[in-house]
């Protein structure tokens, strides 16, 4: 058969055929010679690497001895057809894609060719563009499929972290009778606020009460009102239809749809401009948003966390809160206290951070010391447990914790003692704990004999 009758090499205006062409790796397979010279023309200097099989015994060899992206596949040849092997093929492990050539349409046989794995059905005659059209899709959807699983692979990493975070720490009362009214309210669709100085766990309250309710396996949203600019929190919140200052907008889904079926999580409420606390009434009221620029309300399904390390109710008197959203809001409250007033927890979230830290960081965890956790008992945590966290990760970094902790007064205020016997001592002592307590060792590294390290160690009662 003419080869000009398959197929018509078509150069002129050639388009593009996207940027992962030249990458991809092709097997050919017909049993006439024309036809694979007329394919391997047009790819190969477009590809990475092309090959050819005359029959599908010789493709199996080369697909056993390497691995190719696409495969363009007549149907009809001597022996078994393009389609029987490619179904055989699939059930010993074939993983690229399957392009079926034919010069017989027929719907019988496009729906065995899909059945047995082709992507893609292309007819002869045909065009250059068309079968290269036809490979850069294959590629394309690849390449897709690709992102899609190693974006759930991410998302799914990202959720058992969040899931690992999610959990409120610590034994003392004040937490314990939050967790439990925290179980108490997970079942429950009312809204719930959050207070509590900047540190204290706010969101992990909440992510813990998402992780209690029965919309746990559905979307968490975080809305931190402070940071988004007030221009554009109407839009991140609500979405919108089209911006008419941009000819080719398009419509754009707010967080409230992102969270729909799931809880929305809004920190710093008192952030929120005065007219988007009144579109927010609304939409918690009435259960439903309008996107910017829309004329249709779209009805919601989400569970409202709100959180302020402000009083609100100060913030109503002096005219910066409406006082219907607050009380619409303040329907159950939940006060995090601050790590100061739970001093108790100090030691296992310590010692939670330095597990999760050290594992992210992929470093070997400190020794917390018996003089660091006095310290640590002793100080008075402005910065809350964020602020427990940073300093282990700091410490966890900088390879040790800061001396100064192991001088903190009983009022919780840093002692500084840097006269030269307490400099001495700070040092052999570090250095002990880096030889885990072995005071040979210390002694050789300090330069100094067994004895002194001994006597030292004496004196001060360690």
């Amino acid at each position: 058969m003419n080869q000009t009758a398959i197929a018509k090499l078509d150069l002129t205006n050639e388009p593009a055929f996207g940027p992962w062409l030249s990458q991809a790796s092709i097997l050919v397979i017909d049993d006439e010679p024309g036809m694979r010279n007329f394919l391997v023309k047009i790819l190969k200097p477009r590809c990475r690497n092309v090959a050819e099989a005359a029959n599908t015994e010789e493709a199996s060899k080369i697909l056993d001895a390497g691995h190719f992206d696409v495969v363009i596949l007549d149907n009809i040849m001597p022996g078994k057809n393009g389609v029987d092997w490619l179904r055989e093929q699939r059930k010993v492990g074939f993983f690229a894609d399957a392009i079926l050539i034919t010069a017989f349409a027929d719907l019988e046989t496009a729906i065995r060719a899909l059945q047995a794995g082709a992507v893609d059905f292309v007819l002869k005659p045909f065009r250059s563009n068309q079968i290269l059209n036809a490979v850069a899709r294959c590629i394309d959807r690849m390449r897709l499929r690709r992102e899609i699983f190693l974006l759930r692979h991410e998302l799914e990493n990202n959720a058992k972290e969040n899931k690992r975070r999610s959990q409120l720490l610590g034994h003392s009362k004040r937490i314990t009778t939050i967790h439990d009214t925290l179980r108490r309210v997970a079942p429950l669709p009312s809204s719930v606020l959050i207070s509590g100085e900047s540190g204290t766990g706010k969101e992990v309250a909440a992510r813990t009460l998402h992780s209690l309710s029965e919309r746990a396996d559905k979307a968490f949203v975080t809305v931190n009102c402070a940071t988004i600019p007030a221009d554009i929190l109407g839009t991140e919140l609500f979405g919108q239809v089209k911006n008419p200052h941009e000819d080719d907008a398009e419509r754009r889904e707010g967080l409230f749809q992102h969270a729909n079926g799931g809880t929305l999580f809004l920190d710093e409420i008192t952030d929120l401009p005065l007219d988007l606390q009144g579109v927010l009434l609304r939409a918690i009221e009435e259960k439903k948003i309008r996107p910017v620029g829309s004329k249709r309300e779209i009805p919601i399904d989400v569970r409202f966390v709100f959180a302020s390390n402000t009083d609100l109710l100060a913030a109503v008197e002096a005219g910066q809160f409406r006082a219907d959203l607050f009380y619409r809001i303040n329907v159950l409250q939940i006060e995090m206290p601050p790590l100061r007033d739970r001093i108790d927890d100090v030691q296992e979230l310590a010692d939670k951070f330095m597990q999760e830290i050290s594992f992210e960081l992929a470093v070997k965890p400190l020794n917390i010391s018996s003089a660091i956790r006095r310290g640590f008992m002793r100080y008075d945590w402005p910065g809350n447990v964020r602020e427990l966290r940073n300093l282990i990760e700091r410490s966890l970094i900088l390879g040790e914790f800061p001396p100064d902790f192991e001088g903190v007064a009983e009022d919780g205020s840093f002692v500084i003692d840097d006269t030269l016997q307490s400099v001495e001592r700070q040092h052999i002592l570090r250095v002990l704990e880096e030889c885990g307590g072995n005071r040979a060792e210390a002694a050789r590294r300090l330069g100094v004999s067994r004895k002194t390290v001994d006597r030292k160690c004496a004196m001060w009662n360690e």
